[in-house]
């Protein structure tokens, strides 16, 4: 009588896992009892005795088998709109692993928890080859993920004999699922596959679940799951796919593998010549129809997008008429933009699908949901909210990120405030708490945050003016957008604030957009939050296109960084240089905040601020004679220069004053107050002086009314700097001294 070695455990949701130890973690079955997972292991180990003569059970016993635990180190990612984040440190996890060897002498590795098997031939190789192994499997898992991979409670392995006696169901079907069905697909509703671990619990959604039950199984039609990204499209059509299992029986085959989750890019990865992934795809229609299943597809649109040059010759072209006839059933995901732009590419392949709206939270369910939510994981994360946490998380979600829908990422926001507590081994999470974790995520200090902690206009400019020298006019009307977006006063359909810097050049402009990003957004871990583009690349008849996607028409550098951080300044250097379809785009920009490609993708511009610059006007300021506000004379340049319904959307046209004399002085002071402060007299610890006749000197020599201040600032790099280095280079001594810039004959000279 055959023998076999199967692996048996319990999972921290009390459910029994049975495995073959041979078959590299490919079935496995799951029961309340070890004893009927073990049945039901059993029956597929007859059945394939039956089938294949040349099985036999006493050639697959391992030898030496023995269960030890490997710790892995992996380092945690979150992914959003295909762009990866990286946690700061690594999660120590401990892996159960079997080590055997063959009667051939060839080694063996299985690690079950994770579906992992693989061969091996030098022993010293083991462990290394489990780590990779493990942190191959667990990227871009999430911390809250990587946690579902914490030890089995109990593990054991159990030699099991099995007879040719006709096979009892028990709920176990091998032929269920294909290997190319398998290969770019996985069940929704196979805890041994893992896939319902990354998704949530559905709270507050039981009609649109129930909904979608009937349609899946009494119905039996195509649907698109339509809403906004983050209100909860896939936790409801994964709580429907498992109300429908346990509805047909919680061990009938069939609900074990019916509805099976992939996108577009995994139905044609590896396909390389003409045909071979409609062959693939028509190998899985069949095997679908086979078992009654669903193919559930994350993002609808990317079958419009993918597999071939046009939408015609695309993924979802070949699937039309298989849903026509009903030989093939789909469930989507998509936003209204990417339903629109489905429709208008494909219209049979839209028009083959029932729409399913998921509406997004109002504030008393998106609140109800994030209590649901905060208490669920709490018995293992071991902590407790403090009271008014919740409440706080949706008050900076709906105050500072409105586009973002509920339940979306404040569910996130909220899991990994208390996944943070429990590393840092915190027994309970305040308001503070997440109140630090929104300065981190965003850049927003921490007085924009809280409504109870005053903001004068006085501090803003001061704060301004500490980095952009004599253009006091162009921080209060700087200042007085960021007020306004501190009494929440500003329009949340729209960006933050759209400013149009005039001037000559090299008086600031670029200055004040640096120091405003630095003011609003410099507060958390990532302080760059400054993109800036010249605009004179954009020029052209393709100046629009080339905005919004590369070369290989994915997203641009624009689109990706302001996907990644929102809460970003904009800098528009030289607009005036801007094609004509540029400024046709940034239309709709200005005036609702938002931008759509052509594919339906939307990238939100409403926690940004946008600051475009021109010289436009400049060239005319000095007809005005001594005037002290030539404001009037931009405003009416910037008038005939653009058009009045881009002028129209523009909040304040900031206009910059010609550096005076006092003015330069301070900026050379300033430029070499941060000389001192560079590396190289840091470290020797050298203390950099000059007289006022040095400031006199460089003012004199490197102003150009023309050009501003940039070529006093190589002026300074070129008479100070220069020197400063030769001098400190030729001296073999450091340390608590001075080194002096003064004047002698008209020239700088440093003297120690």
């Amino acid at each position: 009588m055959p023998k076999f070695d199967v692996l048996v455990w319990r999972d921290h949701s009390r459910y029994w896992t049975a495995q073959w130890v041979e078959d590299d973690a490919k079935y496995a079955a799951i029961a309340r009892t070890p004893d009927l997972a073990v049945q039901q292991v059993r029956d597929y180990l007859r059945w394939r005795t039956q089938r294949d003569e040349y099985f036999r059970g006493e050639a697959w016993v391992l030898q030496d088998l023995e269960i030890l635990s490997v710790r892995v180190d992996v380092r945690p990612e979150y992914r959003e709109n295909d762009r990866t984040y990286p946690c700061d440190e690594d999660v120590r996890v401990h892996v159960p692993v079997i080590r055997a060897q063959r009667d051939g002498g060839l080694l063996v590795c299985l690690i079950p928890t994770l579906s992992i098997g693989f061969d091996y031939y030098n022993e010293k190789s083991f462990r290394s080859l489990v780590v990779y192994a493990v942190q191959s499997e667990l990227k871009g898992c999430t911390p809250a993920e990587i946690a579902m991979h914490m030890p089995p409670p109990e593990l054991r392995i159990e030699q099991v004999h099995v007879s040719k006696q006709k096979i009892k169901s028990h709920g176990f079907s091998p032929d269920a699922a294909s290997v190319a069905l398998q290969a770019v697909a996985d069940p929704l509703t196979m805890r041994g596959r893992g896939s319902y671990r990354r998704f949530t619990q559905c709270w507050e959604r039981d009609s649109e679940v129930k909904e979608l039950m009937r349609r899946l199984g009494s119905e039996r039609v195509n649907t698109v799951l339509l809403g906004e990204s983050g209100c909860g499209k896939t936790t409801v059509l994964v709580q429907a796919a498992w109300r429908l299992k346990h509805s047909d029986g919680e061990l009938s085959g069939a609900g074990d593998c019916r509805f099976w989750r992939t996108s577009a890019a995994r139905l044609i990865a590896g396909m390389q010549y003409l045909g071979e992934w409609q062959e693939r795809c028509e190998e899985i229609i069949a095997d679908l129809a086979d078992i009654d299943g669903v193919l559930c597809v994350d993002n609808l649109l990317d079958l419009v997008r993918v597999g071939g040059q046009s939408p015609n010759a695309s993924l979802a072209a070949f699937f039309v008429p298989y849903l026509q006839r009903g030989e093939l059933r789909i469930v989507g995901e998509a936003t209204p933009p990417e339903l629109d732009a489905c429709r208008r590419q494909l219209p049979a392949f839209a028009d083959a699908l029932q729409i399913l709206r998921i509406e997004s939270f109002e504030k008393a369910r998106a609140i109800t949901v994030l209590h649901r939510i905060a208490e669920s994981p709490q018995q293992d994360l071991r902590a407790k909210l403090q009271p008014g946490v919740v409440e706080a998380v949706y008050r900076l979600f709906h105050r500072f990120q409105p586009y973002h829908v509920f339940p979306g990422r404040a569910t996130a926001f909220l899991v990994n405030l208390l996944d943070g507590a429990r590393q840092t081994k915190k027994p309970e999470v305040t308001v503070g708490d997440a109140i630090d974790a929104f300065v981190r995520e965003t850049g927003l200090p921490e007085l924009m945050l809280r409504d109870e902690v005053a903001m004068s206009h006085a501090d803003v400019v001061a704060e301004l003016r500490h980095s952009v020298i004599g253009q006091d006019s162009a921080c209060e009307k700087a200042a007085d957008f960021i007020l306004a977006f501190k009494a929440g006063l500003n329009d949340p359909g729209r960006p933050l604030g759209v400013l149009l810097f005039c001037g000559p050049t090299g008086v600031g402009k670029t200055e004040l957009a640096k120091a405003i990003s630095g003011f609003l957004f410099g507060h958390g871990k990532e302080s760059d939050r400054l993109v800036r583009l010249d605009m004179s690349e954009f020029a052209g008849h393709s100046g629009a296109d080339r905005l919004l996607t590369d070369t290989a028409g994915q997203p641009s550098q624009l689109i990706r960084r302001l996907r990644k951080q929102p809460f970003s300044v904009l800098l528009f250097d030289e607009i005036e240089k801007a094609s004509s379809s540029v400024l046709d785009m940034l239309l709709g920009v200005f005036d609702e905040g938002r931008l759509t490609d052509p594919y339906g993708r939307v990238t939100t511009f409403k926690s940004a601020v946008i600051i475009m610059t021109s010289n436009v006007g400049a060239d005319h300021s000095e007809a005005f004679g001594f005037a002290k506000e030539p404001s009037t004379s931009f405003v009416r340049e910037v008038g005939a220069f653009f058009r009045p319904e881009f002028v129209n959307r523009i909040d304040a046209i900031v206009s910059f004053q010609p550096l005076a004399g006092d003015t330069l002085r301070r900026i050379v002071n300033k430029e070499l107050k941060s000389i001192a402060q560079r590396e190289g007299l840091k470290q020797r610890r050298i203390t950099l002086q000059w007289t006022d006749e040095v400031v006199d000197l460089l003012v004199r020599v490197g102003y150009d009314q023309r050009y501003g201040a940039r070529p006093l600032q190589r002026t300074i790099e070129r008479l100070v700097v220069t020197p400063l280095s030769r001098h400190l280079l030729s001296q073999t001594q450091s340390g608590h001294t001075a080194v002096k810039v003064v004047v002698v004959s008209d020239q700088l000279v440093i003297v120690s």
